[in-house]
């Protein structure tokens, strides 16, 4: 059986914020001086999207998995399986895959899968597995991604700028895909690469066992140099593997989809691993880090283009740390 993604879509809030707007708000909010221009030139973020009062991680996903189903020419019904795969939820509990059910008008076993920005790439893996098993017939696996409601409004150090910068690099999105059994293509090859060693290297830590309360867990935090650190050691061996099992060099992809926190860390991704630069499609410059949807999104506007046999790669980087590629071959 070949499994692959039939419709793909995403969603965009309507407010969009420039970085300078940004900087001078949190800035001048806590009163600290810093040098204008400072995160656009940091990050190459030009602007973001930030989802409005009433959106939530399930008002986009429901967005795009309403566009990923009309690009399939499916009915809410059609599918058996439901994944909310995503960074960001709407609440501890329930899963969020129901409340994005609920508003769709599926039926389908609905639950959540989460692994930080490797969400989405997970459950599109979950997904194809589920299927390959014969345990689903038809898969919805959707994201929203609402990072910036983890921002910091307000810094009172240049101190605090530093370790919150990091979050400071966010805009919010939604994306989803529907997958199934296809006649040939599909999903070809899938890779991961987990160093737990290094789950402190940024994250969340409130809302949990260990932080149920607090406003100073609430915000992100983390070192984007380590982060960095740790994917360039172990990031261009991972798509070594992928190059041996599967025969296919760079220039053998339509498109490589990439996971973009800054744009100096994708300038550094592309000189590290040699990804031909007209391969990438760039988001990070006018959507910020939007977390899991970020793959996500880059496929939706890539897949109209794409033709029968034309192959993608995508390669996500999750905090965790984790590393994952899946290629995919457009059926």
């Amino acid at each position: 059986m070949y499994v692959g993604i039939t419709g793909a879509g995403a969603y965009l809030p309507e407010r969009e914020i420039t970085t300078e707007e940004l900087q001078g708000g949190v800035a001048g909010a806590g009163g600290v001086h810093l040098p204008r221009g400072l995160f656009a030139r940091l990050t190459g973020i030009e602007r973001r999207r930030v989802a409005g009062p009433e959106e939530y991680a399930s008002t986009l996903a429901l967005h795009a998995a309403r566009a990923a189903l009309t690009r399939a020419d499916l009915d809410p019904l059609d599918i058996d399986l439901l994944l909310f795969a995503s960074a960001s939820r709407d609440m501890v509990e329930p899963a969020t895959a129901h409340i994005v059910q609920a508003e769709l008008g599926s039926r389908a076993h609905a639950l959540d899968v989460t692994n930080a920005c490797n969400s989405f790439v997970n459950g599109i893996d979950v997904a194809r597995s589920m299927i390959l098993a014969g345990r689903a017939r038809r898969a919805l696996v959707v994201t929203g991604e609402t990072p910036t409601r983890a921002m910091r409004s307000r810094i009172g150090s240049l101190q605090q700028a530093r370790r919150s910068f990091a979050g400071f690099t966010f805009g919010d999105a939604g994306a989803a895909v529907v997958v199934e059994p296809v006649e040939r293509g599909g999903i070809l090859d899938i890779d991961t690469e987990t160093h737990s060693q290094h789950w402190t290297v940024g994250g969340i830590p409130g809302g949990g066992s260990r932080h149920p309360r607090g406003d100073e867990h609430t915000y992100f935090v983390g070192d984007g140099h380590r982060l960095r650190g740790v994917f360039e050691k172990v990031g261009a061996s991972i798509l070594d593997r992928v190059r041996a099992r599967t025969g296919l060099e760079h220039t053998d992809y339509a498109k490589i989809l990439v996971h973009q926190v800054t744009l100096p860390y994708l300038d550094r991704f592309a000189e590290v691993t040699g990804v031909p630069r007209d391969r990438l499609e760039v988001t990070v410059t006018g959507l910020g880090n939007v977390a899991s949807a970020t793959l996500g999104v880059q496929l939706a506007r890539v897949a109209p283009g794409l033709r029968p046999g034309d192959r993608v790669l995508l390669m996500g980087l999750g905090g965790g740390v984790s590393i994952m590629t899946m290629v995919w071959e457009c059926s």
